[in-house]
Order: structure tokens, then C-alpha cells, then sequence
């Protein structure tokens, strides 16, 4: 048998901790007590009374005749608390338009004008009839406009949202400006779109012109073979210079205020107008870089002539104001190269090194003078004109000047090359530069060796000068294109 205790134990260790220290509560069961059943007479058989039957099915408007009632007793209130307002604050002492009135409504005048001295005299009293007759005006103004009960509704959740409001007011106005933001942003992204559209658009239409430009052809010559293509393949091209402003990086001619890329008189027609230029004026603004190349000049195209009274084809440097004071170009490096001219001639140039380095001429007179001319490069900082480059074109000229009175003209790279010339002279004068390169020019008309084409003069001083590989060999100027 075994012992009862160990089974005890047992069981014991078995329970959790929970289980040995849990109360159990005794259920208690509530009787039900059941409602007593009323039994009530049936009185259906009314409804199949002859009387019943006869009676007419006549719709009562509850709705409207409470309506009515609402709006009555407001316009009661209206009047009343009208008539209060009045009698508070006009304080019509006596009441001689209603003194008739007061035996009627069973009143003695001397207990009215009693209470009209309470009223007027004790403050507390003056004050309470203030808010009752303005509760009284709220509330007839609610009963007509509305029912009570929607109004005290509307009251109760307008007070109910007006904390949360003020809390959500931040955020509320945080979302309105992020719609306007978004919706300006959406108005620019399609605009920046369109305009993407309409350059690349535009950008294939003129590729043609740009093309014919790059190989050489002249703006005028372009738009001509343009217009003759179209015309034999049925198509319609449009033009570059029709469709954008005339500019210095087209190679459009023109007068060009440096920086300015869009000139400030152009030619239209150069067979009506005389002349076909390409002139740059400089003034205090100073211009990182200006680039010419691969352009023919003067009368080596057909059809070209130089402007009445104008001998040099293409003319670099200073002026000689007539009544001012004269000026100069200040270049920091200064090339000239790879360029064919009838005469090249170098007159009145500061430098401080000067590059002569194989050129052929035909007859050339050598002569630079030494100079004490400092290094020298041009700045311009933040307010410095940005790079004007122009490759491809005719022109019958190419001027670049300083026209304005004691102001120099300022440039950081002048480079002139591959420049095809005829009929004039290349001429580089009045110039203050820190290096100048002359490279690889053809110079020359035929005329033999004893006339000299080819002349830098004796005013051109250089602090460090190089002169190599320069050759004379007759040269001719070249057949008109």
C-alpha cells in the first residue's frame, strides 16, 4: 500500500505556483424575475367598423405646421428682444407711445416707470436684461434660419472640432502650400518639356544648314543649295537663320558689341547692302577667348568685293580717335597661323614674347626692336565675357577694334586661323600683348622678292624674341572660288 503522504507530495509538486495560490470565487446565480404579462383587450375588430371605413384618409402637416409654429415664435422673440434692445439702450424716458396702452394690459404707469428706474439705476439688473434680451435675440435668429436642435448640433461640433482644429492647423497649412507647390512644379516640368520638344524639333530642321556650314560653304551659299534641294525633292527645309537670331557662333556678318554673341546691326541681303563684314568692337568688358577660323575673306569667293574705301581685308588692333584719346587691344596670347595673305604687316606691338616661326613670303622684312614689355594675361573674374568662336564662312572683311575713347579693348586668347584672303592686306597694329605667335602663313601677290610682303616693324618690341624657319619663295595670291 502506498503511503498517502508521498501521493500528496506528488500532487504538489505537480501544481505551479499559480495553481497552488489561486482563489476560486463561488458563482452566484441571479434569479430571474419575469415581467408580468398585462393582457390588453383586441380591439382589431374596430378596423372593420362601418365608421372607420366611411372616415376620410386626411394626411396631417406636422412638419410644416411646425415649421410655422418655429418661425412665429422666433419672429416673437425677434420683436420682443428688438423692443428690448430699444428700451435698454435709447432709454426712452417716458414711454409716451405706449402710455395708452398700459390699462389695457392691466399695468399702473407709476409701477412701469418703477421697474424702468430699477432698470436704469442698478447695474446687476441693467446687465442681466443686456444678456437676456441678447440670448433672446440669438435664439429667435436660430429659430428662424434653422431647427434648434440642427443648430445646437452644429454648435456642439463646431466646439467638439476647434481644439483639433487648432492642433491640425499647421499641418492643414503645410498641405495646402505643398498642393500649390506641386502644382507649380507640374506647370514648370511641362513647360521644360515643351520647350525640350521644340529645341530638338527645331534642332533637326536646321541640321541640314549646320552641315553645309561645317564643310565650308558660306551662310548665304547654304541656305541657297538649302532652298534648290527642297525645291527638287518636294520637301520643305527650314532654315537655322530663319528660325534663331542671327549670331557671332553662326557666322552670321555683322557688327558685334564684344561679349554680345547677337549683333547690333547685320547685314540682310550683301548684294543690296555693299558689304559683308565681320567686325567685332571691343569695349571694357574684357572677353576670355575669340576665335575665327576657317573662313575665307575678302574677294577669294565669287561675287565679293571690298567696302568702298577699305584696303586691308583683315584688320587687328587699336584706333586713332580723331579728338580723344587713342587706343589699344591688350591680348594675353595672340595667334596667328595657318592663314593666307596678299601682305602681312606688324606695326606698333608691345610683347613680351614674340613667336616668328614658318612662315613663307614672298619678300619679307624682319625687323622687331628689343622691349622691356612685362608677361600679361586678362582677367576679368565673375564679370568676364565668355568664349566667342566662330569656324566657317565668307565675309568681305574682318575687323576687330576698340572704337570707344581711352577705353582698351581687353581679349585673353585671340587666335586668328586657316583665314583664306585676297584682294587686301592682313594687318596687326596698336596691339599690348604678353606672348604673340605668327605661324605657318603663306604671304605674298607674285611681284618677285625686292617688294616685301611679309613685314614686322621696327616699333614691334619684344622682351624675348624667337625668329626661325621663316623662308621667302614665290608666292602668288590664290584664284577666286
Amino acid at each position: 500500500m502506498k503511503n498517502p503522504l508521498r501521493i500528496l507530495l506528488n500532487v504538489t509538486r505537480r501544481l505551479s505556483i499559480k495553481d497552488k495560490f489561486r482563489l476560486r470565487l463561488p458563482a452566484i446565480r441571479v434569479p430571474r424575475i419575469p415581467f408580468p404579462h398585462i393582457p390588453f383587450p383586441d380591439i382589431s375588430w374596430l378596423a372593420s367598423h362601418a365608421w372607420f371605413s366611411r372616415m376620410p384618409n386626411i394626411p396631417l402637416p406636422f412638419k410644416r405646421i411646425r415649421t410655422v409654429l418655429r418661425k412665429s415664435l422666433g419672429l416673437t422673440l425677434l420683436l420682443l428682444s428688438g423692443l428690448g434692445i430699444y428700451v435698454i439702450v435709447a432709454k426712452p424716458w417716458p414711454l409716451p407711445f405706449i402710455h395708452g396702452y398700459f390699462p389695457i394690459l392691466g399695468l399702473e404707469s407709476t409701477h412701469v416707470y418703477g421697474w424702468l428706474r430699477e432698470l436704469y439705476t442698478k447695474d446687476v439688473i441693467l446687465g442681466s436684461a443686456i444678456g437676456v434680451m441678447t440670448l433672446a435675440l440669438l435664439t429667435s435668429l436660430i429659430l428662424l434660419v434653422q431647427h434648434p436642435m440642427s443648430a445646437l448640433v452644429a454648435l456642439y461640433l463646431g466646439i467638439k472640432a476647434s481644439p483639433m482644429a487648432v492642433l491640425r492647423s499647421p499641418i492643414t497649412f503645410y498641405r495646402k502650400v505643398v498642393k500649390v507647390r506641386n502644382w507649380l512644379l507640374a506647370k514648370i516640368e511641362y513647360l521644360n518639356s515643351e520647350s525640350a520638344k521644340w529645341k530638338t524639333t527645331f534642332s533637326i530642321m536646321k541640321s541640314p544648314y549646320s552641315l553645309l556650314t561645317k564643310m565650308g560653304f558660306s551662310p548665304q551659299m547654304a541656305l541657297g543649295l538649302i532652298f534648290a534641294g527642297s525645291t527638287v525633292g518636294g520637301g520643305v527645309l527650314v532654315n537655322e537663320t530663319i528660325l534663331a537670331e542671327r549670331s557671332f557662333t553662326n557666322g552670321d556678318p555683322g557688327v558685334y558689341a564684344a561679349p554680345h554673341d547677337v549683333p547690333v546691326s547685320y547685314v540682310t541681303d550683301p548684294e543690296e547692302d555693299g558689304y559683308n563684314t565681320l567686325r567685332i568692337d571691343l569695349g571694357s568688358t574684357p572677353v576670355r577667348e575669340i576665335t575665327i577660323e576657317n573662313v575665307s575673306v575678302g574677294t577669294v569667293f565669287t561675287g565679293s568685293a571690298l567696302p568702298s574705301g577699305e584696303q586691308n581685308v583683315v584688320d587687328v588692333g587699336g584706333n586713332v580717335i580723331t579728338g580723344g584719346t587713342n587706343t589699344r587691344l591688350e591680348v594675353g596670347h595672340l595667334i596667328f597661323e595657318k592663314s593666307r595673305c596678299k601682305k602681312l604687316t606688324l606695326t606698333d606691338i608691345k610683347a613680351h614674347t614674340l613667336i616668328v616661326r614658318g612662315n613663307a613670303s614672298d619678300g619679307q622684312s624682319i625687323a622687331p626692336s628689343p622691349g622691356t614689355s612685362r608677361m600679361r594675361a586678362i582677367g576679368g573674374g565673375h564679370h568676364q565675357a565668355a568664349a566667342m568662336v566662330h569656324s566657317g564662312g565668307t565675309f568681305d572683311r574682318i575687323f576687330i577694334n576698340a572704337p570707344s575713347s581711352g577705353v582698351n579693348g581687353k581679349i585673353g586668347t585671340l587666335r586668328l586661323s586657316n583665314l583664306y584672303t585676297k584682294g587686301g592686306d592682313c594687318v596687326l597694329n596698336k596691339i599690348t600683348a604678353g606672348t604673340v605667335e605668327i605661324l605657318l602663313n603663306e604671304v605674298g601677290m607674285g611681284n618677285g622678292f625686292a617688294t616685301k610682303e611679309f613685314v614686322i616693324a621696327t616699333n614691334v618690341e619684344a622682351a624675348n624674341l624667337t625668329v626661325q624657319d621663316n623662308v621667302e619663295v614665290t608666292i602668288a595670291e590664290p584664284a577666286t572660288q
